[in-house]
């Protein structure tokens, strides 16, 4: 590994001693996890089900070390979007939040969506969830991340912090800003973090996240957290502008944080924070913990601040007839609205959503068909939501059976069956739909998603 001179001469004088200790770790390989989607199964189940060895995350009850030579994404069980493949310290921001079913949250920095995906699991299908991000290209990731991972009340953007706050004033009870940064702490884990460290400096990473932060803290309702993390170790990006914003914001106090799992203190010395205030965040260090470089700081607004009330938005419940009809057909119960209609893509709308015109919503809520010929057609992100039991026709294969691996490349199936849609599942678990003929299941599972030969 290679690292900048500047930065070597800079981490040497911070971390005296303990340099040589995390330049020790660093020649080990980086550590590698997954996390469980306890939307669709709960951690001690996946534990058993899977055929490799998976070792408990301290600090998340839902997250697993997997050894290395190992290819979790490889097994249905990633198709069928049972877990989620995380580096190990990342999952912590999210945990540090104690977010609850039916809060309302943004992921503001969200692409490509791992933090997205633990947010919903949280919220269990409750509540609301935002989450963002400004490059149109990254949010293309993003929106496939919530899709596949069945989450029902989210709600995709792709707009500046700005752009973010006229609409969302005072709204949301928790927000993560997970900040863009210089990436330091991904130095073992990705050898182009250290290429892109050379092309975007620390000082020009610290007033964006100020920005951002600033941004932020007007969108947090009274009473409610936001979690400020970055993955890397430099001070000013980190203490620094914690020390700022709290220096600037009267109306809010930063919350301890646990000091297990080999976490450690925020470093007020190595910034101008004479109160001592950012000794609260916690430092994932990679000699201390087994994972990445991480910086995390939960910050608290005071309940007293007024909080105005933004419009609601309800839907606009028109053309819904061929929805009604392919529930009754194929659901086991019909799904509750508000529905919207956008050109020929319906959405399920969650409840007490804001007005959002003149917004870049990717998504305004969970996709769940396109209306063809005035026939509703299921989408894939529609299968991914349910359970096996919300359908009326499922087709479920074992792990064992080959036609799984048929199935996700696209294949047509020979199998008898009802005519009609069918929810197709591993198990109880669903990967996508199929129409069945009589003869044959032609199948409907996304070129997009499909396994390559």
């Amino acid at each position: 590994m290679h690292l900048p001179e500047s930065f070597v001469s800079r981490m040497q004088d911070l971390l005296k001693e303990e340099w040589r200790e995390l330049l020790q770790a660093w020649q080990g390989e980086p550590y590698q996890g997954l996390r469980v989607n306890t939307l669709k199964i709960s951690a001690p189940e996946l534990k058993k089900r899977v055929p490799f060895n998976l070792e408990p995350i301290p600090w998340v009850e839902e997250g697993y070390y997997y050894p290395w030579g190992e290819r979790p994404a490889k097994h249905p069980y990633y198709q069928a979007g049972l877990y989620y493949l995380q580096e190990p310290s990342a999952m912590a921001p999210v945990a540090c939040l104690d977010i609850k079913p039916g809060e309302k949250v943004l992921d503001l920095c969200a692409a490509p969506g791992g933090k997205s995906t633990q947010i919903a699991a949280k919220l269990q299908g409750q509540g609301l969830l935002v989450t963002n991000d400004n490059n149109a290209e990254r949010v293309k990731a993003l929106v496939w991340n919530m899709e596949h991972w069945g989450a029902t009340n989210a709600v995709v953007t792709n707009e500046t912090p700005e752009r973010l706050a006229r609409v969302f004033s005072s709204y949301f009870d928790k927000i993560l800003v997970d900040a863009p940064c210089s990436g330091e702490g991904m130095f073992r884990k990705d050898s182009r973090a250290i290429k892109s460290w050379e092309n975007y400096s620390v000082e020009n990473c610290a007033v964006l996240q100020k920005d951002i932060l600033e941004v932020a803290a007007g969108m947090l309702k009274p009473g409610g957290r936001l979690l400020y993390s970055t993955c890397t170790f430099s001070p000013q990006e980190n203490e620094g502008v914690i020390a700022d914003f709290l220096g600037k914001h009267s109306e809010f106090k930063i919350v301890p944080l646990p000091l297990a799992h080999g976490w450690a203190r925020g470093r007020p010395d190595w910034v101008n924070d004479a109160a001592g205030l950012v000794k609260e965040a916690r430092r994932l260090w990679p000699h201390k913990v087994k994972g990445e470089g991480h910086f995390l700081a939960l910050l608290e607004k005071d309940s007293t601040e007024s909080k105005p009330l933004s419009p609601v938005h309800y839907g606009e419940e028109k053309n819904l007839e061929s929805l009604y009809a392919f529930m009754e057909e194929n659901l086991t119960h019909p799904l509750a609205g508000p529905f919207l209609l956008q050109g020929q893509y319906m959405y399920r709308i969650p409840q007490g959503l804001p007005v959002m015109q003149g917004l870049k919503v990717v998504r305004p809520g969970w996709f769940i068909g396109v209306l063809k010929n005035k026939r509703f057609e299921p989408s894939q992100a529609l299968a991914m939501g349910l359970y096996k039991n919300d359908a009326q026709k499922t087709l479920s294969f074992s792990l064992e059976d080959e036609e799984v691996e048929r199935y996700l490349k696209g294949e047509t199936l020979l199998v008898d069956g009802e005519k009609g849609w069918t929810l197709v599942c591993l198990e109880e678990f669903p990967l996508g739909w199929g129409k069945q003929t009589g003869e044959y299941l032609k199948n409907y599972y996304p070129p997009g998603w499909r396994l390559l030969e």
